[in-house]
């Protein structure tokens, strides 16, 4: 075993910690869990894509107390130096989880004991509300503990700037290097200052439920279809709280919550992943929605930033949507609107990541509205809204793991507002005598038909990341030549800053920043992206295959053309 692990353990040892940390470190240098002791301390735990995202228990690369504590001392320390004799605030939620209430109270005692006035939700609120208030409250920085859809066993630390938005360079770096400098657990100022912590909840929800009502198109439709029969679940979470009522405020009469999955809790019994890219996380909205003959069925994640749906197909039966489909027809359903109320100028804009569908830039060009593509993570198309400000203006935009985002009002996704967006469409084609999936398919008539599919490899461990490193080597060694029997045209290398042309050969600079992926296109339009999760032990790989539908009759068989190619691809790649 490293050495350096042993006494990175034998520090935390040294440190002001609890008898049970204590214990427990102890059981692992005495007995033979030396994979358990090297998991636990063999690195700290760094900001990804999401913040600070871990498995709970004892060690620095585990969610607890002190990894908490010196996060936000880190981030305190940076919010002192960038706001010199400036009055300093923050905003802090949780989510359903165990021990997420304890963090956030971990969380504010730190940032008071350093003189920083923190807004303390009285109780669990989604992400997006986080985000909202923040702007609101005219905070500097805040903070929601959450792992978002991981399972049980983990838990995170989401950290935002005063713009809503997470942190993105060059403050996430730099919080990284405040932490570091922290000589250690006893660094961490833990005594809070109560003067410093006020309470807040119900003004803020009134706010952000009134912002949501102001994102409305279709308030005649809705007035309409008001009986527009609604299945949804929190799965367990915090879209409880601000779901219905959003609901309710838009005037939607007959909503159905799933009961089985309503009370927020963090074991979260009645699923394995709470997560609504899993079709197993939605099998009891399912089956109600079946029952009741429902004509939309919505689910959200524990922390109420994504959201998934079905819809039912000609057959009547309930079909889940992917990320890619939902967020097409929510950029389409907007772009539609906002031409009917003459209110494109040439300034607005949508924005997807660079993983996501480009079905949503094809959209966009009919309306003759700017797509931009962002590094995949939420916080660069806030970034990029923040970037606009002023002279473009922000309609939607998602990424395909069931995020989304309407108005610039927050800047991280949204499934609360995502969950009233999309009741409004299913209401609009409903008075237009149509069904969500009739809009699906009139989109993929209209745009192109295509077929998007995430493959994930789980590499537990530190043998598991130095294995995701391995693969991405070979892949920018020895890139493939062709994918699913079509030429490869470009690779886009995102770390490397580069775009190559295969048939000429030509290199040319890209305006990104730096970002451990790498994509294939091919001669007939498909897209293979290949990128390690910055918040889980995975590699994932992303297949977008293009096609073409001419009539409604020939989905089904077109759709499963599609299907077969990637599977195709997937065992080509021997992955």
């Amino acid at each position: 075993m490293d050495i350096k692990i042993k006494e990175k353990a034998q520090k935390w040892l040294d440190s002001n910690i609890d008898e049970e940390s204590r214990k427990a470190i102890n059981s692992m240098l005495q007995s033979d869990k030396e994979d358990e002791l090297v998991d636990a301390f063999y690195k700290d735990l760094e900001f990804g894509t999401g913040g600070l995202r871990g498995v709970m228990g004892v060690g620095s690369n585990r969610i607890n107390k002190y990894t908490v504590g010196m996060a936000t001392q880190g981030l305190a320390n940076y919010l002192l130096q960038t706001y010199p004799n400036e009055p300093i605030s923050v905003a802090i939620a949780h989510d359903s989880r165990n021990n997420s209430r304890y963090f956030a109270e971990v969380t504010a005692d730190v940032f008071s004991a350093n003189g920083i006035k923190v807004y303390f939700f009285d109780d669990l609120r989604p992400t997006p509300e986080l985000s909202f208030a923040i702007r609101t409250l005219g905070c500097q920085s805040g903070v929601v503990l959450t792992a978002s859809h991981n399972p049980k066993e983990y838990n995170g630390y989401k950290a935002y700037w005063n713009d809503g938005g997470q942190l993105i360079a060059p403050h996430d770096k730099n919080v990284i290097q405040e932490v570091g400098k922290i000589e250690g657990i006893n660094a961490v100022k833990f005594d809070k200052d109560e003067s410093k912590i006020q309470v807040i909840g119900k003004d803020i929800d009134d706010q952000y439920l009134e912002m949501l009502k102001g994102l409305s198109l279709s308030p005649e439709a809705i007035a309409r279809q008001k009986d527009l029969k609604i299945v949804f679940t929190p799965i367990h979470g915090t879209a409880i709280k601000l779901v219905p009522p959003a609901l309710e405020k838009l005037g939607f009469t007959n909503v159905h919550i799933v009961e089985e999955q309503a009370k927020p809790d963090g074991n979260f019994p009645t699923v394995v992943y709470p997560n609504p890219e899993e079709s197993e996380a939605l099998d009891i909205a399912l089956k109600q929605a079946q029952e009741i003959d429902a004509d939309i069925l919505m689910g959200t994640d524990p922390d109420a930033d994504r959201v998934g749906i079905a819809v039912k197909n000609p057959q009547g039966d309930f079909q889940l949507l992917n990320g890619n489909q939902t967020g097409s027809m929510l950029i389409h359903y907007l772009l539609k609107m906002w031409k009917e109320k003459n209110k494109l100028n040439g300034t607005q804009f949508v924005a997807k990541t660079i993983v996501t569908t480009d079905l949503i830039e094809n959209i966009a060009q009919h309306f003759n509205v700017k797509c931009y593509d962002t590094l995949t993570g939420f916080k660069f198309i806030a970034a990029l809204i923040r970037e606009k400000e002023g002279a473009e203006e922000f309609i939607g935009g998602g990424e395909e793991s069931y995020g989304y985002l309407f108005g610039d009002k927050v800047r991280d996704k949204d499934a609360v507002a995502s969950c009233v967006m999309i009741a409004e469409m299913a209401a609009y084609v409903k008075d237009q005598g149509m069904s969500l999936f009739d809009f699906l398919q009139d989109t993929y008539l209209q745009f192109g038909l295509y077929r998007e599919q995430l493959h994930s490899l789980t590499k537990k461990g530190k043998s598991g990341l130095e294995e995701i490193q391995k693969m991405m080597r070979e892949l920018r060694s020895n890139p493939p030549q062709s994918i699913g029997g079509e030429k490869v045209v470009k690779i886009i290398d995102y770390q490397e800053g580069k775009e190559k042309d295969m048939l000429s050969g030509d290199v040319k600079p890209i305006e990104f920043p730096e970002s451990n992926v790498l994509q294939f296109f091919t001669e007939g339009g498909s897209k293979i992206s290949a990128r390690p999760s910055g918040t889980e032990p995975k590699i994932k790989f992303y297949f977008s295959i293009k096609g073409e539908l001419s009539t409604k009759e020939e989905y089904d068989q077109k759709v499963k053309q599609l299907d077969d190619k990637i599977t195709a691809i997937i065992q080509e790649m021997g992955i």
